[in-house]
């Protein structure tokens, strides 16, 4: 019953009325601070945490002990659009749906010149690797709270560009919906090659995951080879570094393998957590 309606009902005196309310008070004070609304589920929020550093992993260098030499057609661009703490992230395998084509990628120095056999009959070496980085950089990702998860085409060679499957056709649509796109690549050996560095995406203001992977990588120009497929969809693609001694030669030894791709996945991985904090 409303309190009005029970005082008016028995016509309290002013005493008693100030003595009923004095006692409503300390009670109220006694449950705490009321709840503000209480009927919302907790939105949990999201703790993003770099990559604990291995100690087998190399810290970044001028040469790079991992990685290698950077690019020697160094960007100028800076990245400054801020991004969300929650943007979503895909991490795609370069040349992932274009094998035995001429854009398959490269067979890496150990197959060109040293006639060693491929890692994988079915692909080139940089598409083997490529795709072992890729789950690594997402395993990883999800563990430092980031928004993140990888896209696979479903078959090796799809030879219509448009085809809705592609890297290109998926980059294209999600980057469209504000979703961050990299595209997981290495480099020619030398003189082929041009070495580790981001090439970022021409569709859009550039960010700080661009600049965080330009810092920790390098910087291909803006429009290099004059603007590629895959950055005119929205795709940063990054090249790890050159598929050639002595990193070429860590990930192919059995004893160093898993460790290589791990420390070169964790680099990419407090790369992105810098750039959405």
């Amino acid at each position: 019953m409303p309190v009005h309606t029970w005082l008016r009902r028995r016509r309290v005196s002013l005493p008693l009325l100030i003595s009923v309310l004095s006692l409503m008070v300390l009670a109220q004070a006694a449950e705490g601070p009321p709840k503000a609304n209480n009927w919302l589920p907790d939105t949990p929020k999201a703790t993003i945490r770099p990559v604990e550093g291995a100690d087998h992993c190399p810290q970044a260098g001028q040469p790079d002990p991992l990685l290698g030499a950077r690019t020697k057609q160094p960007g100028r661009w800076l990245g400054r659009q801020a991004v969300s703490p929650t943007l979503p992230i895909v991490v795609m395998a370069g040349h992932a749906d274009s094998q035995n084509m001429p854009s398959a990628g490269t067979p890496g120095y150990a197959v060109d010149v040293q006639r060693q056999p491929p890692m994988d009959a079915a692909m080139r070496d940089e598409l083997f690797w490529n795709i072992e980085v890729q789950d690594e950089v997402v395993r990883q990702g999800k563990e430092a709270g980031l928004n993140i998860r990888g896209y696979r085409p479903p078959a090796l060679t799809i030879r219509n560009d448009n085809d809705p499957r592609t890297n290109w056709s998926q980059a294209r649509t999600l980057s469209a919906r504000g979703e961050y796109i990299l595209e997981i690549h290495f480099d020619a050996y030398s003189p082929h090659g041009f070495g580790s560095g981001l090439i970022p995406a021409i569709n859009r203001p550039l960010n700080r995951v661009d600049e965080a992977l330009g810092q920790a990588f390098g910087r291909f120009p803006v429009n290099f080879r004059g603007g590629l497929g895959g950055p005119r969809r929205g795709i940063g693609i990054l090249e790890i570094g050159m598929l050639e001694p002595p990193l070429e030669t860590k990930l192919r030894d059995p004893a160093t393998r898993d460790q290589t791709v791990e420390c070169l996945a964790e680099r990419v991985v407090n790369a992105l957590v810098k750039g959405v904090s």
